[in-house]
């Protein structure tokens, strides 16, 4: 009877461990059978707006960024991808809450354009709360485009709260139609991160403007997990060659968003009290990779120097790690009159937003 039981016992502990290969080597496959990229020049369709006015040469125009944290980020929150532990938001109360503050921090700058990333639509992480929606709605009167770059399977990491499934995207909104768009693939990380990062990209929208010529809007939300020199380097590049391109062609081009890059190539050190901090991410901005038509938007008003993004490592506080990654490029045909940074003490997102006026020479 005693080797009869053993042999049972054994026989459950195989048949369990056997159950337990399966499911993993199961769930393997459908990650990497569900993975893949969003083909490269994607057509994206605008909404249109009621209007058949173009942009004026000489006339001021306002252009207003964030990065929405995809409604998680409050000043508790941490991220488990930043040495911090959540990885969900805290509720969908509060992921609403913070992306309508988002909106009246935007509607504030009364903005002609704008350009947010990290928006869900139908997420686990930000409990399915269709963002790219509540932005529609309350821009209503905006023409838009929005562009995926965050189509994930259920991601079972980490353990304690897994990820889920996230479905993700940049989004562009104009007063002014924008007669055409499309979406860019940027080059990536092909090593296990992938399955973790997000599916990297930039747009592109054509505003018209009086001269014949059109205003470029990028919207762009580059790599900062997984991002080797490499590729940090290819996805600079694709990106200032595109602008180069349209340049020559005559045209305007303002690019903004979230760069993962310390965009004034020492906002790291400036803002934390000289240290020698490295979070391996947020490395300088390569200025050496663009023309000298592609001008780098650093010059503050005011030379107010302030942070546009915190470590989420620990809950947020003043003295915590700060620094700059997010802001604008434009062609040196376009004249900057304001640039600023905006302080909003990191209250709904782990970034803060970035305005710019501007005039078409």
């Amino acid at each position: 009877m005693a080797k009869k039981g053993i042999r049972t016992a054994l026989k459950v502990f195989i048949g369990t461990i056997l159950a337990i290969i399966i499911i993993v080597v199961g769930y393997l496959g459908y990650v990497l059978l569900s993975y893949s990229r969003i083909e490269d020049n994607l057509s994206l369709t605008p909404t249109s707006v009621n209007t058949d006015e173009k942009i004026e040469n000489g006339k001021t125009y306002t252009a207003f960024i964030q990065n929405l944290g995809f409604g998680a980020y409050t000043q508790n929150f941490t991220f488990f991808m930043d040495g911090g532990t959540e990885s969900w938001a805290e509720s969908e109360e509060s992921v609403i809450d913070c992306i309508n503050k988002g909106i009246e921090t935007a509607k504030t700058y009364s903005p002609d354009f704008l350009m947010f990333q990290e928006v869900d639509f139908d997420s686990t992480r930000s409990y399915h709360v269709d963002q790219q929606k509540m932005l529609s709605d309350a821009f209503s009167s905006y023409s838009n485009t929005f562009a995926v770059n965050y189509d994930s399977a259920f991601l079972m990491y980490p353990f304690t709260q897994p990820h889920g499934a996230s479905k993700a995207g940049i989004m562009t909104l104009s007063r002014y139609n924008i007669t055409s768009a499309v979406r860019r693939s940027l080059p990536i990380s092909e090593s296990v991160s992938k399955f973790l990062d997000l599916d990297r990209c930039y747009s592109v929208s054509r505003v018209p403007v009086e001269n014949g010529k059109e205003l470029v809007i990028y919207n762009v939300h580059l790599s900062a997990y997984g991002g080797s020199d490499e590729i940090r380097t290819a996805q600079m590049t694709m990106l200032s060659e595109d602008m180069k391109k349209e340049y020559e062609k005559g045209n305007y081009c303002l690019c903004g968003g979230d760069f993962n890059h310390d965009f004034t190539g020492d906002s790291t050190q400036k803002l934390n009290n000289g240290a020698e901090m490295d979070f391996g991410w947020a490395q300088p901005f390569p200025t050496h990779l663009f023309p000298d038509c592609i001008v780098r938007c650093d010059d503050y008003t005011q030379d107010k120097l302030t942070p546009t993004c915190r470590n989420c490592d620990i809950p947020y506080k003043e003295g915590n790690p700060t620094f700059i990654v997010d802001g604008f490029l434009v062609t040196d045909n376009i004249e900057v009159t304001r640039l600023e940074n905006i302080q909003t003490d990191f209250e709904y997102s782990d970034h803060n937003p970035v305005i710019i006026e501007f005039i078409l020479k």
